[in-house]
């Protein structure tokens, strides 16, 4: 493919070389002089292992070119990179005047251009940036419409600084954000033969993958140094711990905890997290990370408090709660904790759970029933129907096969509030979840 990439950074640089080894025949746009001709002569204007040898290859193939002139580089090629950069602003906004310059200044270079156009957003941007900026820069200045005169696609790039040709030829997968199936199965073809998944979303799903990425690097970074910190006051290598933590790949390192859901609670996350704060502080250390999950989760309980009572009706409807499916365990429940508010809110609450309503006459929980939470065991009911039947909003609160059937079959008569992530084919009508 002819393919052109304006911003011959980090990114557009790296990607412009790799390309064109791949076999296309790219241009790269630039508004620097000296990067244009640093290119043209076949040198690299970063610093990157790899890629002077792989810039003096391609240049001298023929398959690479850099110019500062747009109308010529739009002319050459048929899909458009936007790589140029998003840097942060004083409050700490992204700066998209870059993205919005570049996008204004293709779109008029598609003006007079009868062929379809294909442009690439792989700038770190943020959500709804296609639709709100990119999309308007380019129709107001080419006079023609996304979808018709040209199309659009988002795909963001994951390369390191130090790795970043290993990283374009191994990478963990490739994403591409395109409402149409012709638009992302033509920047697919620029990957075929990459070994990696392809993730294929709508653009907003794409732009918000790379920073949940960057987000969950930065949160491991900090989470390790913080466990290393209060390690050494224990007197272990935190080191040691965190080789050792991450050898589980069954909890720790895997997707088990990484859905998006309701508050977490049980017997030993709330405690545990509340005893290594108690101790650094004792010790006078500061940990900013882990002091901070207790009242995230503190925040998030209180969305799903406001989704519930945003419905304006009184009669409410829980199905679960102790802290998980599978147990009768109700210690630090936030699904109880979400019921005392609601009563307190004046709302008229039943609850069905199989488990603790077993528990209430056999199980440990007994006493806790009886003496902590009478109010609440008087709210109990037998069965699924009995919410179903009294509730105008009915809140799921964790998976249950039980569900299922009863809420699939009476959809649409009652809104349903998912605090567990049902299962999206199946769940329809009014139904809305806490994170979706």
């Amino acid at each position: 493919m002819r393919i052109s990439i304006f911003g011959m950074g980090y990114v557009g640089i790296v990607c412009a070389a790799l390309f064109a080894r791949r076999g296309g025949t790219v241009i790269g746009v630039d508004v620097s002089r000296d990067k244009v001709d640093a290119i043209n002569s076949g040198k690299a204007p970063i610093v990157e292992p790899g890629l002077p040898e792989l810039l003096e290859e391609v240049v001298g193939q023929g398959r690479l070119r850099a110019t500062m002139d747009v109308a010529e580089a739009i002319a050459g090629s048929e899909i458009s990179f936007v790589c140029v950069g998003t840097p942060s602003r004083g409050n700490g906004d992204l700066d998209l005047s870059h993205v919005v310059t570049v996008c204004r200044q293709i779109g008029a270079a598609l003006r007079d251009r009868p062929a379809s156009h294909l442009v690439v957003i792989r700038s770190t941007v943020l959500p709804g940036t296609l639709r709100s900026l990119v999309i308007p820069a380019l129709e107001e200045t080419s006079g023609k419409k996304a979808g018709e005169g040209f199309q659009v696609a988002v795909n963001p790039e994951f390369l390191r600084e130090c790795t970043a040709i290993r990283d374009f030829d191994n990478p963990p997968f490739t994403i591409i954000g395109a409402d149409d199936e012709s638009s992302a199965a033509r920047v697919a073809a620029l990957y075929e033969g990459v070994e990696a998944e392809l993730v294929i979303r709508k653009p907003e799903v794409a732009e918000m993958i790379k920073y949940t990425c960057n987000a969950w690097h930065a949160t491991k970074v900090a989470f390790a140094n913080e466990i290393g910190a209060i390690a050494k006051q224990f007197g272990v290598d935190g080191r040691d711990v965190m080789d050792v933590a991450c050898k589980d790949k069954v909890l720790n390192i895997s997707n088990y905890y990484m859905r998006p859901g309701f508050a977490f609670g049980g017997s030993c996350l709330p405690k545990d997290v509340r005893a290594l704060i108690y101790r650094a502080g004792q010790a006078d250390m500061i940990l900013p990370l882990l002091k901070s999950l207790l009242p995230s989760n503190r925040a998030h309980l209180d969305r799903g408090l406001d989704l519930v009572m945003a419905h304006g009706s009184r009669r409410v409807g829980m199905l679960g709660l102790s802290f998980k499916f599978g147990t009768d365990d109700l210690r630090e429940s936030p699904f109880v904790e979400l019921a005392e508010k609601l009563i307190g809110k004046g709302h008229d609450l039943r609850i069905y759970d199989r488990h603790v309503d077993h528990a209430r006459v056999h199980g440990a929980n007994r006493d806790y029933i009886n003496n902590k939470i009478p109010h609440l065991a008087a709210l109990l009911t037998p069965s699924v129907e009995d919410v179903i039947n009294h509730a105008d909003v009915i809140v799921v609160c964790y998976r249950d096969p039980e569900f299922d059937e009863p809420l699939i079959r009476r959809v649409g008569e009652r809104k349903i509030i998912d605090l567990a992530g049902l299962a999206r084919a199946t769940v329809t009508g009014d139904y809305e979840g806490i994170c979706w």
